[in-house]
């Protein structure tokens, strides 16, 4: 168990926050690995700004710099490397709800005092972890991190003229000091403006393996594919095998970054491969590092294109996947929406956790049906008597499919599947006041629609929160991957 507050942030929430991200990670990460120091000093030296966060729905920088707008800019711009601010801003905003959320449970209460407690004791692993030139910036906003003391406006009074001159010898001292961070503030800000690139190129460059993906149809026929290599050259070679031997004449999706690899193991043994599983329904292969996995519609399909491809691919390892065990799946995930749930507390019940723990169970809907099946009755049971006791709690149910079949259909049978959890809810006696049901159809996916596995994740049902504020739904996956609902 972790008792470094920021490495547990790191771990538990940065993978959260950044799982649907695919640019700028790099940025994104070191922005957030700076961002939990500067949000924790903070919430240590002004605790009220714990309660003010926990009141907002979606709470955000802007809750945090609300006179200091100004500030907020800057600070995006500091923090940022060479990242869109929008973009940065934005990754901030989704890990303060997690974060307080993780404060909350290492606190073992989301009382004010009980979470202040908590960051007092980890003082230290806090102000080892600020980076350098936040400390003016938090100063600004009334956190004097040199002691450890909120600065206040104006200085307690004291009983004696003398003492007040004799306490008062350290203004000058400060305001140099934070002079001086100020200035290497800006000359941090300046340095960057001079060197975009620099820092992230040398940071970057071949950072991750190459890789190949490839995922053939029903018909044993080109349907995905996806080259990530730094060598252009190697890539126009590699498309032109690929529109050759399926005869597709777009071939692969192309990512050049130099931050991967040039070569993958084996490479010229590529084309033979793809003749091997050419005309062969529903195979997927991953050509990453000295790994080569298959996955087929069977494990003997898989085994037997592992057996026939191996001669090729000397230096690298086969891994053939097993077939996704559905009902395995489905028991293990109601499992643990079940534990979830039965671990709230009724008198301190949020919609968020309501969601996130309903949103841990798969609801497998027979094919073209939206009845809802039996073993997902007992969840929703245990929900709809915690949702009664909640006044707060406003859901909206989304129905999510995949893309076979028509967008019409697909719709129309999301929206009877999202609109069967709710009628369920309201027969448990929720007040239909408190929940809304919409149809997505296949206008979201979560995942790859060309393999089973990805059509089974993207046909599923997402509890997310509404803002009875503004009617805007929050969707909730903080603590993991959002409900199936199939």
């Amino acid at each position: 168990m972790l008792t470094n507050i920021i490495e547990l942030l790191q771990q538990q929430v940065t993978p959260i926050v950044l799982q649907s991200e695919v640019e700028h990670l790099l940025e994104k990460k070191h922005a957030l690995d700076n961002f939990y120091p500067i949000l924790l000093s903070l919430l240590k030296e002004k605790p009220d700004y714990i309660t003010a966060l926990q009141n907002h729905l979606n709470p955000r920088l802007s809750d945090i710099f609300a006179t200091h707008q100004s500030l907020k800019e800057k600070f995006i711009e500091a923090i940022g490397a060479t990242a869109p601010p929008s973009e940065i801003e934005e990754t901030l905003n989704n890990a303060i709800a997690p974060t307080l959320g993780v404060l909350e449970t290492q606190a073992g209460s989301n009382n004010q005092h009980a979470i202040e407690h908590f960051l007092l004791n980890h003082s230290t692993d806090i102000a080892v972890a600020l980076p350098l030139w936040a400390k003016p910036l938090l100063a600004a906003l009334g956190v004097n991190t040199l002691v450890g003391q909120t600065i206040h406006q104006s200085p307690t009074s004291t009983s004696y003229i003398g003492a007040k001159k004799q306490n008062r010898w350290w203004v000058p001292v400060l305001f140099i000091v934070v002079l001086g961070l100020i200035c290497a503030l800006l000359f941090k800000m300046c340095s960057r403006n001079e060197q975009p690139n620099s820092m992230v190129e040398n940071t970057s460059i071949a950072s991750k393996p190459a890789k190949f993906q490839l995922t053939t149809g029903q018909d044993g026929m080109l349907v995905t594919c996806q080259i990530l290599t730094s060598d252009k050259s190697y890539i126009d070679i590699l498309q032109t095998e690929v529109k050759q031997i399926f005869t597709h004449p777009v071939g692969c999706g192309v990512d050049d970054n130099a931050q991967f690899h040039k070569n993958l193991i084996d490479q010229d043994a590529i084309p033979s491969v793809l003749k091997i599983i050419k005309g062969i329904p529903n195979v997927s292969i991953t050509w990453m590092g000295n790994q080569l996995s298959i996955q087929a519609q069977s494990n003997t399909v898989a085994t037997e294109l592992a057996q026939k491809i191996q001669p090729l691919v000397k230096n690298m390892q086969i891994v053939t996947q097993q077939p996704l065990d559905v009902n395995q799946a489905v028991g293990s995930s109601v499992s643990n929406a079940e534990k979830a749930l039965a671990s709230l507390k009724p008198e301190h019940i949020r919609a968020l956790d309501v969601a996130t723990a309903l949103n841990l169970q798969i609801i497998n809907f027979e094919p073209y049906s939206s009845e809802i099946p039996e073993i997902n009755k007992s969840i929703l049971d245990q929900a709809a008597a915690l949702i009664r006791r909640a006044p707060q709690v406003n859901l909206v149910i989304e129905g999510h499919t995949d893309n076979v079949g028509t967008a019409q259909d697909n719709k129309e049978l999301s929206v009877k599947r999202a609109q069967a959890v709710m009628k369920y809810l309201i027969q448990q006696g929720v007040d239909p006041a408190k929940l809304q049901a919409v149809g997505i159809g296949a206008e979201k996916p979560i995942a790859d629609n060309s393999t089973p596995e990805g059509q089974f994740k993207n046909r599923r049902i997402e509890f997310t929160v509404l803002n009875t504020e503004t009617g805007k739904a929050r969707q909730v996956n903080e603590q993991g991957v959002s409900t199936g609902s199939y």
